[in-house]
């Protein structure tokens, strides 16, 4: 087939038509060249130099078609043909990265001998690197007789193109060894790598070649030294350098604003704008895509406005970056309505950058129900949903289906890609759904340390301690840096009841080595680690070396005090967030309520919830409604506590109810507990916590009748009373107690030990409170039963297996009786240890002078 043939046929070139030319420029162009090709048309006689002219002038201007035209009038009427007609066809062919009109011209520059040629040459690897035809580019470039500079410009730059960094920054330090010197557009070309890997030293040691070469005046140079110092976050440098460069460029002007509007400083982009208006650079595509980001950034409505109008002024306004970034800045100023009506003008026809940016839009201004319509109607309209598509659509829950999205991100094979993978993960374990969780994070190829760090987080909200410890390590072991948000999620698994108390700290020491405690997310951690692990005194240290706190933070320490008893710090932590004017929540007053409750302070209880309603503008939620009953409850004030629940606009669930029987417990209300269980168990009937304090209630007012009527209710319905556990951790092993249990293999010590404390007790004048014994057994046992409670044997294996003097750590999944309250109190004081124990209501902390935090009121 003749070489004319193929080229006519080639689809790219058939289908080539003339198009209007638009700007100025390029009407002022069409015209000079429609001139001479009608003089040469006239011309008797073509020569071969305006030949070579004119397809030079069509290639640089990017005229396409009529310079492919030209080429095939010369080839078919037989004329000579040269190299550099050869070298401007093949700029077309680049140009228009058509790799398969690359290889046909390939070959007649076989054919006619012109591949010794340097320009031919470099045309020739051009047309391959644009047409991402890397491997046949670069065996071409390593097979040419001579190189020049813009040969190797050529190659780094296709390289540059198609990201191979490593590539680009090998061949520039090649370039070097073979003695080409770069010129401004290598140079430029390097300096767009470095930046796109933030790699400022070595970007400082090209920008010291550059500036021997005396090529650091030079715009494309300039305009990417500029670009690498704001990437590299050196701001500062990138300044000086646009204050030095004399002749700027719109895209100087553009990359100083990005730039300001990346590094966090949109001020500085504002002014930098502002500057660029008053030395009249006309605003191109880029600066309006910045400077309409930055609107986003700063939630500027009115500038926004006023930038769409200059839009529409400067004809950008069918621009669909300009577009969408419009839709992203509407939606940030919660105008979504006009968001939506910019994206309707596309007759929904818009791109998937544009259909996202409207799905994340709604999603951030609560409109779930309305993203989910439009990721439907994304689909039907047939526009194919890419990565951020879906990481944004599985944050609407509860509207979307975690299960109907993986299986699209199956089919479209993007269940392997980790900003998908990680979205999905994250949204089952907010469903309680570990396991599919894990399986999902299993199935990612690259896992980032985001996704290492959002599967750590699901741990530790399922509470599954050991598989977030061993997914650390392997993290580690691994090769990946663990970074703030990591460990924080570590640390929150240290929290939990189960994990060691050691791990938590060893975990500090790492976050210390790696530099990351003072950050805001790890310290917020550490702190809440320590006060869930009853060390109140670290957490306070933490909390005081905080050099920026976040809520988390103040309402961490308040409850954390809460929680310990010690109520009048927790309010002077709320009161002095009062002084820094730290905005509170609802959460900040929980923990409030709960300091005043633990401490019996009714009056300050009334008067933060007045503070709360009032000031804060915070309405009470069914969590402080339940505060409030709480502390009516615990102090006696029965009748205020069905005020509260009686004035409540929904019903009172089952947690209310257990409080108020649990205080008709203690202050005998016979009548109201009967109600309150009534309620309990109408609501759920297997909730055997309501059968147990009503058959306790009864066995405490001697009702021995009524109780067994209450027990046999809970055999008759198969409830069963959760068993009393205590724990204890000794050299980073957890050890668990039952009452009566002799299943550990230094029980003879145990009791021994327990024999002893009971005499040294009776000789400090302890007599045994067996009101607390709720069985109908004569005083001899119930004494015995008492002695061995869960929590005493703890107590005594942590005093024969620890050394002298060491605190000890108690955790009881229920109530400490009184009984026992008052045996823990002389313990601490017969063998000079600080003894704390963490019960299901707070923790108590027992002094070596034989006083307990809790003031004996909880």
């Amino acid at each position: 087939m003749r070489f004319r043939t193929t080229i006519w046929r080639h689809q790219s070139l058939e289908k080539l038509k003339p198009k209007l030319r638009i700007s100025i420029h390029g009407v002022a162009s069409a015209s000079r060249f429609h001139v001479a090709h009608n003089l040469l048309d006239k011309s008797p006689d073509r020569v071969q130099e305006n030949h070579t002219s004119l397809l030079f002038g069509y290639s640089r201007d990017g005229r396409t078609q009529e310079a492919t035209r030209l080429f095939l009038t010369i080839h078919r009427s037989g004329k000579e043909m040269d190299c550099s007609i050869f070298s401007s066809v093949l700029k077309v062919s680049a140009t228009l990265c058509d790799e398969l009109l690359g290889k046909q011209l390939h070959c007649q520059c076989i054919k006619f001998g012109f591949l010794d040629d340097v320009s031919v040459g470099t045309s020739l690897v051009d047309t391959y690197m644009k047409g991402s035809n890397i491997k046949d580019g670069r065996n071409f470039f390593d097979e040419m007789k001579e190189r020049n500079v813009v040969t190797w410009t050529t190659l780094i730059s296709g390289y540059a193109r198609n990201g191979s960094n490593e590539e680009v920054l090998k061949l520039f330090m090649r370039m070097y060894e073979e003695g080409t010197e770069p010129n401004s557009f290598t140079f430029a070309a390097a300096l767009g790598v470095l930046a796109v890997e933030g790699v400022s030293g070595r970007g400082s040691e090209v920008h010291t070649v550059v500036v021997k070469n005396g090529l650091d005046k030079t715009i494309p140079v300039s305009n990417s030294l500029i670009n690498l110092y704001l990437k590299c976050g050196n701001v500062g440098k990138a300044r000086i350098l646009f204050d030095r460069t004399e002749v700027k460029s719109v895209v100087t002007w553009n990359s100083m604003i990005s730039g300001y509007v990346a590094n966090g400083l949109d001020l500085e982009a504002l002014r930098m704008f502002y500057s660029m208006r008053l030395n009249h650079v006309r605003l191109s595509e880029s600066s309006f895509a910045s400077i309409v980001k930055l609107c986003a950034n700063l939630k500027e409505l009115r500038f926004t406005e006023q930038l769409h109008c200059s839009v529409v002024k400067y004809g950008f306004s069918f621009d669909q970056n300009i577009k969408t970034a419009l839709m992203v800045a509407y939606s940030k100023c919660t105008v979504m309505s006009d968001a939506l009506r910019l994206f309707k003008e596309t007759g929904f026809r818009g791109n998937v950058v544009s259909w996202t940016a409207m799905i994340s839009g709604f999603l951030q201004n609560d409109g779930k129900e309305e993203a989910l319509d439009l990721f439907k109607e994304m689909r039907r309209k047939g526009v194919r949903p890419n990565e951020f598509t879906y990481s944004v659509i599985l944050t609407a829950l509860p509207v979307i289906s975690p299960a109907e999205v993986h299986a699209q991100v199956v089919k479209t094979n993007y269940e392997r890609s980790s900003t998908v993978g990680t979205a999905l993960l994250d949204a089952y374990v907010k469903l309680g759904k570990a396991d599919e969780a894990a399986k999902v994070f299993n199935s990612i190829d690259d896992k980032d340390i985001v996704a290492w760090s959002a599967m750590l987080a699901g741990y530790a909200q399922t509470g599954e301690t050991e598989a977030a410890i061993k997914m650390f390590s392997e993290l580690t072991k691994g090769g990946i840096k663990p970074n703030e948000f990591t460990l924080s999620s570590v640390l929150n698994v240290c929290a939990a009841a189960s994990a060691s108390s050691g791990q938590g700290k060893q975990f500090h020491g790492f976050a210390i080595k790696s530099r990351v405690d003072n950050s805001l997310c790890v310290s917020s951690a550490l702190l809440t680690m320590y006060a869930k692990k009853g060390n109140i005194e670290s957490a306070e240290a933490v909390f005081k070396r905080q050099g920026e706190r976040d809520l988390v933070s103040w309402n961490s320490m308040i409850s954390g005090y809460a929680q310990h008893g010690q109520a009048i710090k927790a309010l002077d932590v709320f009161k002095e967030m009062k002084r820094r004017k730290v905005k509170m929540d609802s959460v900040t007053f929980i923990g409030v309520f709960a300091a005043c409750t633990h401490a019996g302070l009714v009056e300050e209880g009334e008067k933060y919830f007045d503070i709360m309603v009032r000031e804060c503008k915070i309405a009470p939620t069914k969590e402080h409604n339940s505060c409030m009953v709480d502390l009516y409850s615990r102090a006696g004030i029965l009748e205020k506590a069905m005020e509260v629940i009686d004035n409540m606009p929904y019903p009172a669930g089952s947690t209310i109810w257990r409080t108020i029987l649990a205080a008709c417990r203690v202050h005998k209300k016979t009548e109201l507990g009967r109600l309150a269980a009534k309620k309990i168990i109408d609501m759920k009937p297997d909730d055997s916590a309501a059968y147990v304090l009503l058959s306790n209630m009864y066995a405490e007012s001697g009702d021995w009748q009524e109780r067994a009527k209450v027990r046999k209710l809970m055999e008759e319905r198969k409830v069963k009373k959760e068993a009393g556990y205590s724990w204890i951790e000794v050299k980073n092993k957890t050890y668990a107690f039952l009452a009566g249990d002799r299943s550990h293999p230094l029980k003879d010590q145990i009791y021994k030990k327990l024999g002893d404390l009971s005499t040294r007790l009776k000789d400090l004048g302890y007599e045994p409170d067996t009101s607390y014994v709720l069985q109908d057994i004569d005083d001899e046992h119930k004494e015995a039963v008492l002695a061995q409670h869960s929590e005493r044997l703890a107590i005594a294996f942590g005093l024969i297996a620890t050394p002298k003097g060491s605190p000890l750590l108690i955790i009881k999944n229920l109530r400490v009786c009184g009984d026992c309250h008052a045996v823990i109190k002389l313990i601490a004081k017969i063998e000079e240890r600080e003894i704390v124990v963490r019960d299901t209501n707070r923790f108590h902390h027992f002094s070596s002078d034989g006083v307990c935090s809790c003031g004996d009121f909880w």
